[in-house]
């Protein structure tokens, strides 16, 4: 059986919310009862690994501009000289802009999204503006066996400021997790994952897991639930495997190098090439669908179904425009029908997320489409970024 886990997701905050922290005086913030954590008569001097890994730490703070939200995780140095860090690909889910702070300096640096793999939960970020960074040292994760010492470092609750570390032991390998993210409905399934005494918390995600070597082992990434402390770390050998793809610019299956482009409409996640099945399936969904409201919407939350659907046989429903995109530039609205894009037909809403998926954030692109009146309209817009996947 799959466990039920909930992910150690980058904390979502929003924009009006506040946490309250308790202070702490110590030079590392501490879980657990000790700076030393034991295991077979093998110790781990965690103050010793934190000093190593500190310089590479970074906090991570996604902002999700169409979610109306923030996001804050943790992520650490790979490659110094080109900035390179490595992340949880969870932590930057849907973000339109991303900002990494080194947490030896507090000095803040946006950071662009180089690529990632979505089903492994791993991403690569560039701090733009800084380079000759302290990379962490990397071990091996294939030898690490049960017992291993090891200390999670990261975000707690996405506080920022000195990371917290938690000392604990490896107490199960190669582990498949079901991860949930209850506030938001996200899941995801992992493989080969490491189990950790450590007490790995929301914020944490991204960060490193290292040995008593003060080697990166895992990627923090999974709190448990239950009974006792728990957590799972992505190992430091899969991880990589992915970040050296991403980094040498080769797109494989189900790894994404850069950010595609973004028109700025709502459209259901459907193949159905019929608008009035898509307006029908959605309806089906929820017994409680709202329509659109008029205008364009702030955050994709004020979605709803349309109330109208323009009279076209195939292409892409859009159930809501967001502000300050193409798309409500050009005056496309809810209920209207895409039927084209970069010159290619839309047959479905699928369609469109993939001819728009392959094309850059600032291009000009013609798109035609149907009004709920039954005009015919083409205008050429201009993509902006899209949201991480």
């Amino acid at each position: 059986m799959i466990p039920l886990l909930v992910v150690a997701l980058g904390v979502a905050l929003c924009a009006v919310g506040a946490l309250l922290f308790r202070p702490f005086a110590t030079p590392a913030r501490v879980h657990g009862n000790s700076l030393t954590g034991h295991s077979g008569g093998r110790s781990l001097d965690a103050q010793a690994v934190y000093d190593r890994l500190g310089p590479s730490i970074v906090d991570v703070t996604a902002t999700l501009r169409y979610d109306g939200e923030t996001a804050s995780g943790t992520g650490f140095v790979v490659n110094g000289a080109r900035a390179l860090v490595l992340t949880n690909n969870h932590v930057i889910r849907d973000a339109t802009s991303v900002t990494a702070t080194l947490t030896s300096t507090g000095k803040a640096y946006p950071a662009r999204i180089v690529g990632a793999d979505v089903a492994g939960d791993v991403a690569v970020l560039q701090l733009e503006g800084v380079t000759g960074l302290t990379a962490a040292p990397l071990g091996d994760s294939a030898t690490v066996t049960l017992g291993t010492p090891v200390l999670a470092i990261g975000n707690q609750a996405g506080q920022g400021g000195t990371p917290t570390i938690a000392p604990g032991i490896i107490n199960s390998l190669n582990r498949t997790i079901q991860a949930d993210d209850g506030a938001s409905g996200f899941t995801e399934i992992l493989h080969g994952m490491l189990q950790t005494s450590a007490q790995i918390e929301p914020g944490d995600s991204g960060g490193p897991l290292a040995d008593r070597a003060g080697q990166v082992v895992g990627m923090d990434t999974a709190a448990g639930t239950g009974a006792g402390t728990v957590g799972y770390a992505i190992p430091i050998n899969s991880a990589m495997a992915v970040a050296r793809l991403i980094m040498a610019d080769r797109p494989a299956p189900g790894i994404t190098v850069g950010v595609g482009g973004f028109l700025g409409v709502i459209v259901p996640s459907t193949a159905a090439e019929s608008p009035r099945q898509q307006a029908s399936e959605e309806h089906g969904l929820s017994t409680g669908a709202k329509n659109q409201p008029p205008g364009c919407l702030d955050t994709e939350a004020g979605a709803g179904v349309p109330a109208a659907v323009a009279p076209a046989r195939s292409g892409a429903l859009i159930d809501g425009v967001l502000c300050g995109t193409g798309a409500a530039a050009a005056g496309i609205t809810a209920g209207d029908v895409i039927t084209s894009a970069a010159g290619h037909r839309v047959s479905s809403p699928d369609a469109l997320t993939a001819i728009l998926g392959a094309c850059r954030p600032g291009t000009l692109v013609p798109v035609t489409w149907v009004s709920v009146s039954g005009a015919t309209r083409t205008a050429v817009v201009r993509l902006v970024v899209a949201p991480a996947v």
